[in-house]
């Protein structure tokens, strides 16, 4: 991939996508932000055969992803009724302004509209390039948490809690999509799930060098959160403890205590580096970590609508299903999900 031309990696990326002729391929940007990804996306939709929409929002004050991030779900393609309906009438949209955990993504989805996130610098769309290979890792991890009743996860600092799953909706990151109504992230290399309500109970001790999503940072000292019934309800360290009460604080909303999805890694490309252009998907889909985060749920059907998300990738966990063994020491343990 490193040695193709981005109009080639798009172009692929929507072969993987199985964009071609009857099909509507809606490209969502805003101002001049991304506008070459936006280009790119509608010469290979044309190419591949679809009908495409260049849904490009005129505002005056376009925002990135590094900021949008930090402030999820707000964006302002809900000024746009008009623009906002073409998107839920197409096959596919590609959204190239993140939508993430917003009621407008929820809305395509809900009508059947597949979404195909792309906002990560070039570097990271060409080396993260998602494979067929990593789709079936993915799945086969879905599988087993579809049929799980709880997720616990420890490790040597002191973490040890447990999620009541209770046939919740599961979210996997395999860099494209196909079906109806389905989202996905390019990059990817996930998946995660959240539980029942109020059933998250334990404690959960971030060590050093885990990582503090949209923060970009590592963690300096042990951190822990202790959790009761779905919630934190203490965050107790060093000045990295601090840093996070004082972020979470600054929205004035007390549901950004509230834990959001678990997952774990299955990317084998990715690195364990903060210092990346981009959001950050290489933490989030590191093979082998877990995805340990607060805040909103509306991804997963839930009204947690909160703009605070948190999302703590840690390493060296053990992560159990039932009674079987997923991630052991941040080693991937079932053959199927094994690089």
């Amino acid at each position: 991939m490193m040695d193709k031309t981005m109009k080639d990696v798009f172009l692929d990326e929507l072969r993987l996508c199985e964009v071609g002729p009857g099909q509507t391929i809606a490209v969502l940007s805003e101002g001049d932000l991304l506008r070459d990804y936006a280009e790119y996306s509608l010469s290979a939709a044309s190419e591949l055969g679809a009908h495409v929409i260049d849904a490009n929002l005129q505002v005056e004050q376009a925002m990135d992803a590094s900021e949008r991030i930090a402030n999820v779900g707000k964006n302002p393609l809900s000024s746009y009724p008009a623009v906002l309906q073409q998107c839920c009438e197409a096959d596919m949209v590609v959204d190239h302004m993140l939508l993430l955990f917003s009621h407008e993504q929820i809305a395509m989805q809900e009508a059947g509209t597949r979404v195909l996130l792309v906002v990560e610098p070039p570097e990271i769309l060409q080396r993260l390039f998602p494979t067929p290979e990593l789709r079936k890792r993915v799945e086969a991890g879905e599988r087993r948490l579809r049929g799980a009743k709880c997720l616990r996860f420890t490790n040597a600092a002191g973490t040890d809690v447990t999620y009541n799953l209770d046939g919740q909706s599961i979210l996997t990151e395999y860099g494209y999509t196909c079906s109806p109504g389905r989202w996905d992230h390019w990059p990817g290399g996930f998946l995660a799930t959240v539980a029942a309500d109020k059933g998250v109970n334990g404690r959960v001790v971030m060590d050093v060098d885990d990582i503090i999503f949209p923060l970009k940072r590592f963690v300096t000292s042990p951190t822990e959160f202790v959790i009761r019934d779905g919630a934190v309800i203490e965050i107790n360290g060093g000045s990295d403890a601090d840093m996070l009460k004082n972020f979470i604080d600054e929205y004035q909303d007390p549901r950004a205590y509230a834990i959001s999805h678990i997952g774990w890694g299955l990317n084998a490309a990715c690195k364990w580096d903060v210092d990346l252009p981009g959001i950050g998907m290489d933490g989030r889909a590191c093979y082998g970590n877990v995805l340990f985060s607060m805040g909103p749920n509306t991804e997963f059907g839930g009204d947690n609508d909160t703009p605070c998300h948190l999302d703590l990738p840690m390493q060296l966990c053990t992560l159990m299903l039932d009674d079987e063994l997923i991630v052991d020491e941040g080693k991937v343990v079932p053959v199927d999900m094994r690089v």
